[in-house]
């Protein structure tokens, strides 16, 4: 059996009674809606205070499957893998913890905290001694640390019943999606928009993406990619929509029609004016971006404060005081900086010398010149998907690459995941090679392949690896395939 108990994240543990049972029936309704896809006899309860998981099955990969998906919810503060069992006397209690804990405790000092309910012939500080003084015997290498100690054994005993914390886990905290409504986040796949996204999320708003396309099919099969990786990683829970406006049109017009000083501000003043109308269609209330102050010539809060003008929709920019550092750095522990890196820059419009002080009254002055039927058409024919459609469309579009079950003898296959999921699930096969190459990297790195082999992509879901076969064949490579490891 694999167990699990789960505590809130602080600030839903302050709500009033009402507003806490609500978010915590949205987190139980979201943790079922994430692992019943992966086992469908998991349970999970609501005690008010707290949730628990239990699984039946006590399988090493559903485990790993189960840690890995609850780090990612959002509201789940910390969690606990916990072992249960019945006790006959405090000494068998004893016993039971020296077994689960004596590796652990090596070289180690420790203290033992224990949370009691029910009557017994001891209290909660004499099974704490009685406990940690057996474990600084039974283990040489062990000492007793009770103020800051590498580490602290946990056990709680409810009446007859024993549970013992195996390990601690941290969560990704904040609020239970979709506890806080919708927004519209305007994406680019670099990583600004990616770290932007993610906070939201994290504060418990359903994050839907809106991308700008300056860059062509790459650029928005790049962003894509982004995108599907942050709602699979951290909303899976809820359904949300991949926007897509072709903003080529827009950039003609603005190089076209407008000095070249001010191109940079009313480039980003028609983005927001298409964010309103694309948010409206949707009933979203507000637009995310990943602004941050002094970061470029456009960023300046003269500059934002005339960007902001053209609509009264909310803008939310959570970046807006971080330094660039601190943003790659939330990039790099969400999983985001390897292919935020290899996102190719389309800033559409280039200035010479771009305004750092934009005057509104020179930017109304310099729009007025610009024919904004060509705006309303852009955003009236906005692509508007379901990302869980996204993998679906990747089978549409690779129709022209091969999907193999079966190797033929001397292929190599390249593992296109992040380097996190290949150590977690390393790909075996005994007859063929396994080059690692994750999705990020393809772009740079086929190149410098053999190139008289056949290499077959792979990937847990075949996304990735249909979407980078595809860019691979538009590119001119036709030694690509995608392989799919039979069930």
């Amino acid at each position: 059996m694999i167990e699990f108990i789960i505590k809130l994240h602080p600030e839903i543990s302050i709500k009033s009674k009402s507003v806490r049972k609500r978010q915590t029936m949205l987190l139980e309704q979201n943790i079922k809606t994430i692992l019943l896809q992966l086992d469908p006899t998991i349970e999970v309860r609501n005690f008010y205070d707290h949730l628990t998981v239990t699984a039946q099955q006590d399988c090493d990969k559903l485990r790993r499957q189960l840690l890995e998906h609850l780090q990612c919810i959002p509201g789940i503060v910390q969690f606990a893998e916990m072992q249960s069992g019945s006790f006959e006397s405090l000494h068998h209690i004893f016993e039971q913890v020296l077994e689960l804990y004596r590796a652990q405790l090596e070289h180690k000092s420790f203290c033992v905290r224990v949370k009691r309910t029910g009557d017994h012939p001891f209290s909660s500080i004499e099974a704490e001694r009685y406990i940690g003084g057996g474990l600084n015997q039974h283990i040489a290498s062990a000492q007793v640390r009770l103020k800051n100690p590498d580490l602290t054994v946990h056990v709680e005993i409810k009446r007859d019943k024993l549970m013992i914390v195996r390990q601690m886990y941290h969560g990704m905290g904040g609020f239970p999606l979709p506890s806080q409504g919708d927004v519209l986040s305007l994406i680019s796949g670099g990583f600004d928009s990616a770290v932007a996204s993610y906070l939201m999320i994290r504060k418990g708003l359903r994050t839907h993406f809106l991308f700008f396309n300056l860059g062509g099919a790459a650029h928005e099969t790049g962003v894509r990619q982004m995108s599907f990786y942050l709602w699979q990683k951290y909303s899976l829970s809820h359904k949300v929509k991949f926007v897509s406006v072709d903003f080529a049109p827009v950039v003609t017009e603005i190089l076209e029609k407008i000095d070249n000083g001010l191109m940079g501000v009313v480039l980003k003043r028609m983005m927001m004016r298409a964010a309103a109308t694309v948010a409206e269609s949707l009933n979203i209330k507000a637009v995310i971006t990943g602004e941050s102050v002094g970061q470029v010539a456009s960023q300046t809060i003269v500059n934002l404060n005339v960007i902001d003008r053209v609509t009264e929709m909310l803008i939310l920019r959570p970046l807006i005081y971080q330094d660039k550092q601190e943003i790659i750095d939330i990039a790099r522990a969400i999983g985001v900086e390897d292919l935020a890196k290899t996102m190719p820059e389309y800033c559409g419009v280039i200035s010479k010398s771009p305004t750092v002080n934009a005057v509104l009254s020179e930017v109304n002055a310099a729009e007025q010149h610009f024919d904004f039927s060509i705006l309303e058409q852009v955003s009236n024919n906005a692509k508007v998907m379901d990302i869980r459609t996204i993998e679906y469309q990747a089978e549409q579009q690779v129709a022209t690459v091969s999907l193999e079950t079966v190797l033929p003898a001397g292929a190599i296959v390249l593992d296109v995941r992040a380097p996190d999921e290949t150590e977690r699930f390393p790909l075996q096969l005994t007859e063929h090679a396994v080059v690692e190459l994750p999705f990020y990297k393809i772009a740079n790195g086929f190149a410098a392949l053999d190139q008289t082999q056949q290499y077959y992509l792979y990937c847990d879901r075949g996304v990735m690896s249909k979407l980078q076969a595809l860019l691979l064949k538009e590119q001119g490579y036709q030694n690509v395939a995608v392989y799919k490891k039979p069930e």
